[in-house]
C-alpha cells in the first residue's frame, strides 16, 4: 500500500500563489488592496508565533495586515470598544482576535461583537448557522483548510465512514457538518466522539477518514487505525526536546510513526494543518474585501 503523506505546506503554498494573482489582478481594475487585522491580547508565545506568522502571510499575498496589541490586563470592556472600532474601519475587510484570551474576558461574547461581515475567522454564530445551512459563510479557517487538503489530494469521501475525535467549535464540530455536506469533499457518514465516548477504539478502527482534534498529545496509536486509512491530526503540542536547537520539538495528536504505515493518506506535525489554517483564513479575508 502506498503512503502519501498530505503536505499543508505545498497546499497553502499554491492557495496562497492563486490569492496574491488574483490580489494582482484585482488592484490593476482598480478594487483595493484586502486588509486583515488582528488582535492580540496579553503576551502568550504560542499566540504572538500564530500572529507573526498571519502578518507574515498577508505580506506575501500583497495584503494589508494591521496588528492590534493589548495589554494582558486589558479590560474586557476595552477590547470591546478596540471590536466595535474595528467593525467600523471602512478599509478593513476582516479581522481576527487570537484566541485563547485572559481567563477575565468572555471569549463568547467577544466572539459575538465581531461583526458577520468582518468574521474571517468563521466562528460568529451567523457564520456558523449559515455553514449549518450551506449558505455561503466564511468557513472556520481550520475545518476550511482541512477540506482544501482533501480536495487537492482528491481523497475519496462519498459513501466512506467518517470519525471525528473532539467537539470543539472550533474544529470538531464544524468539520463533522462539513463532511456530512452533500458536495465533495462530503456525503461521509459522520461519528462525532470525545471525552465521554464510551469504545472509542472499536469506533475508530471503522473509520476510512480519521480527523483528530482532541488535544492529546499522541492520543491515537497504530491499534486504533485500520488499514488503508486517511488520518487527518489537527493537534499541536510543545515538547520539550535537548537535541533541537531551540529546546523543543513539534508533536500532534496521533503517535505518526507508529500510525502512519498503516495509512494511504496522513497528514504530518508540523507540516499538515498548520499552514492551511492561515491560508483559509487569507481567502477568507480576500472574499470579504471582493463582495464589500
Amino acid at each position: 500500500m502506498n503512503l502519501t503523506i498530505i503536505s499543508g505546506i505545498e497546499v497553502s503554498k499554491k492557495i496562497k500563489e492563486e490569492i496574491a494573482a488574483q490580489v494582482k489582478l484585482n488592484i490593476a481594475k482598480g478594487m483595493k488592496t484586502p486588509h486583515l487585522a488582528a488582535v492580540l491580547v496579553g503576551d502568550d508565545g504560542a499566540s504572538k508565533t500564530y500572529v507573526n506568522a498571519k502578518v507574515k502571510a498577508c505580506e506575501a499575498v500583497g495584503f494589508k495586515s494591521t496588528l492590534v496589541k493589548l495589554d494582558e490586563n486589558t479590560t474586557e470592556e476595552k477590547l470591546l470598544e478596540e471590536i466595535k472600532k474595528l467593525n467600523n474601519d471602512t478599509d478593513l475587510d476582516g479581522f481576527i482576535v487570537q484566541l485563547p484570551l485572559p481567563k477575565h474576558i468572555n471569549e463568547q461574547k467577544v466572539t459575538q461583537a465581531i461583526s458577520p461581515l468582518k468574521d474571517v475567522d468563521g466562528f460568529h454564530p451567523e457564520s456558523l448557522g449559515k455553514m449549518l445551512l450551506d449558505l455561503p459563510s466564511f468557513l472556520p479557517a481550520t475545518p476550511m483548510g482541512i477540506i482544501e487538503m482533501l480536495k487537492h489530494y482528491n481523497i475519496p469521501t462519498e459513501g466512506k465512514h467518517c470519525v471525528v475525535i473532539g467537539r470543539s467549535h472550533i474544529v470538531g464540530s464544524p468539520m463533522s457538518v462539513l463532511m456530512a455536506r452533500n458536495s465533495y469533499p462530503g456525503n461521509c457518514t459522520v461519528t462525532l466522539t470525545h471525552s465521554r465516548t464510551k469504545n472509542l477504539q472499536e469506533i475508530t478502527l471503522q473509520a476510512d477518514i480519521l480527523i483528530v482534534a482532541i488535544g492529546k498529545p499522541e492520543f491515537v496509536t497504530a491499534n486504533m487505525v485500520k488499514d488503508g486509512a486517511t488520518v487527518i491530526d489537527v493537534g499541536i503540542h510543545r515538547i520539550e526536546d535537548a537535541t533541537k536547537k531551540n529546546g523543543f520539538r513539534l508533536i500532534g495528536d496521533v503517535k505518526f510513526d507508529e500510525v502512519a504505515p498503516k495509512c494511504a493518506f496522513i497528514s504530518p506535525v508540523p507540516g499538515g494543518v498548520g499552514p492551511m489554517t492561515i491560508a483559509s483564513l487569507l481567502k477568507n479575508t480576500l472574499l470579504a474585501s471582493i463582495h464589500k
